[in-house]
């Protein structure tokens, strides 16, 4: 499954870039890609493990961005 997901309050390009590699390495994530000038996040993982990583995604962005919401 491919989702894309709007940011809010993502301040800086450098933490979409760190928030971008945290997510890559998420156990059952295909691809990912936060890009900072359109405040999207885009996330490719199976179906079937959707839920429980997007709560690991949730984690790895309030660790490098603390303001920063990702819209579900």
């Amino acid at each position: 499954m491919k989702k894309v997901f709007d940011l809010e309050d993502l301040d800086c390009a450098n933490c979409a870039a760190k928030m971008e590699e945290g997510i890559k390495k998420i156990e059952g994530v295909i691809d990912a890609s936060v890009n900072f000038m359109t405040q999207k996040m885009m996330l490719e993982a199976p179906d079937e493990a959707f839920d429980k990583i997007i709560k690991q995604v949730v984690k790895v962005c309030r660790k490098v961005e603390p303001d920063c919401r990702i819209l579900l």
